[in-house]
């Protein structure tokens, strides 16, 4: 079923508008469910605000909240509530009260149809085209049974309907899943909350029912910040899809373009995976240089190290990172795993793609893993955003540290099969010095060496890559066997690695 433009109210929120394609369908009735500090008001008074901007008039009924909390919610905002016309429970009371009462309760029998009354005679006198009413919670309870609250809320949506009026329903979270609303409401908008052990509080929500019209389903991180809800849809990678060039980048180091059979490709993903202090970080440096210098916008995200760590070991391997990042063709940013949600940096990743970022770092999976509820949800996530990247013709570099340093290394999780590109970096024992072993063990996009090479990371010179290490047998193992005739295997004997 298709809607033209001027059938859609938007909400206002601009990610929750995208995973509704659009808005929402005018003259309906939609439930907004969730839990206390979900997020339930701050969305229905955008809603209402954004039909304000629009010329159409709302009113919000509260049940459960007095103006002077609204407002102070709209303030939190930095909004007005100039133009919304509001309705709370203690003015109804004053309403349908005959005379003076000493009690604070009215009798059941008569409360609620009296509470329904007054509201059909303020909509009447109002006509809006936006209303939200806050919160069926108490409607329920006045109601005190099931039959009777279903039928009242069926004459809620009747009435609503003679004024074209597209009206949300707030509503608790039942401990059980309440039938009654949602086999009567056009869709159900469900908001979540979760705390984690350590960390913010997640928010996420979901649309689980809008009859007739297509939406993104699953579940979207959100996050209420100064200004109101502000949500991430699912990335989904199928809907994004764009030509580009092919063209390998090559990292500007002869050995290592040879190694990887002359360079990698755009539109693919690299892994890069060994201990830490193998000189990962640095790699992925030195391709993101390599593509600044050509014109190109990288973006890396570090999630272990300092801004001013990374500054500081490019400056002693003589990468010089200044002209670049003030120019924007690097953009160098740190993130908190325990601050930042899956969705809120796919979100994050794709403005950056869309702003032009034609190489992607993600240093590393292992900070990036912190952020994920579980390691089934990493796969999935982290296999749609490089879909995604792929498909916009993007360079992702992601870096993973393995634990252990020599003999039996493991990975938190292996993610080398999600890769087009890996490279593997290992240490090894040569004359009683810790070198290092670089070697790529797979290329899908192309071929590569299959030798091994060492590399050596030297203050003021950069990466250097030697010749392939024909003379020696297990130096994955990190004690090889050196059956060659010489003793040197890069420059000078005397001549260390040394890490800036």
């Amino acid at each position: 079923m298709a809607e033209n433009t001027a059938a859609i109210a938007q909400t206002g929120i601009q990610g929750l508008d995208d995973v509704l394609m659009g808005g929402l369908p005018r003259n309906r009735l939609y439930l907004i469910r969730g839990g206390a500090g979900t997020g339930k008001t701050t969305l229905g008074l955008q809603f209402l605000l954004e039909g304000i901007r629009q010329g159409e008039p709302g009113l919000y009924i509260t049940l459960s909240e007095t103006e002077r909390e609204l407002q102070a919610v709209a303030a939190s905002h930095g909004w007005s509530l100039h133009g919304v016309e509001l309705i709370e429970l203690a003015q109804i009371e004053d309403l349908i009260k005959p005379e003076a009462q000493s009690t604070l309760l009215h009798p059941a029998d008569h409360e609620l149809g009296r509470t329904l009354r007054v509201i059909q005679e303020r909509v009447a006198q109002v006509k809006p085209l936006r209303i939200v009413l806050d919160s069926l919670a108490e409607l329920r309870l006045m109601a005190q049974n099931p039959l009777r609250f279903r039928r009242q809320v069926l004459a809620l949506k009747s009435f609503f309907s003679q004024y074209q009026t597209t009206a949300l329903l707030l509503d608790e979270t039942p401990k059980e899943t309440d039938p009654q609303v949602q086999t009567l409401v056009h869709g159900v908008i469900e908001l979540q909350m979760r705390n984690p052990e350590y960390g913010p509080t997640r928010r996420r929500l979901g649309v689980l029912k809008l009859r007739g019209l297509k939406y993104r389903a699953g579940y979207h991180d959100f996050l209420i910040a100064t200004g109101g809800l502000d949500v991430f849809p699912r990335l989904v990678a199928a809907e994004h899809r764009r030509s580009f060039d092919r063209k390998p980048l090559a990292s500007g180091i002869p050995a290592l373009d040879q190694l990887l059979g002359g360079g990698i490709d755009p539109g693919t993903s690299t892994l890069i995976t060994g201990a830490a202090g193998t000189g990962k970080s640095s790699l992925s440096l030195q391709y993101a240089l390599q593509a600044a210098e050509h014109g190109e916008h990288c973006a890396i995200y570090t999630f272990d190290e300092s801004l001013s760590s990374i500054k500081a070991r490019a400056q002693g391997l003589s990468m010089h990172l200044d002209t670049y990042l003030s120019d924007g063709r690097l953009s160098l940013q740190q993130i908190d795993p325990a601050e930042l949600s899956p969705g809120e940096f796919a979100a994050l990743v794709r403005r950056h793609v869309e702003s032009g970022m034609r190489i992607i770092v993600i240093d590393s999976l292992n900070g990036y893993l912190h952020a994920m509820p579980d390691e089934r949800l990493l796969t999935i996530q982290l296999h749609e955003l490089l879909s995604y990247l792929s498909q916009q013709g993007v360079l992702t570099i992601m870096l993973l540290t393995q634990h252990g340093f020599v003999g039996n290394v493991a990975t938190p999780v292996d993610l080398s099969y999600l890769a087009d590109t890996v490279i593997m970096l290992r240490y090894f024992e040569f004359e009683g010095a810790l070198k290092k072993a670089i070697s790529v063990v797979k290329k899908r996009s192309g071929g590569h060496e299959e030798m091994l090479r060492e590399l050596r990371l030297v203050r003021g010179q950069g990466i250097q890559i030697g010749r392939p290490l024909a003379g020696f047998l297990g130096v994955t193992t990190g004690v090889p066997t050196y059956t060659g005739a010489g003793a040197s295997i890069l420059g000078n004997p005397a001549d260390r690695s040394a890490d800036p």
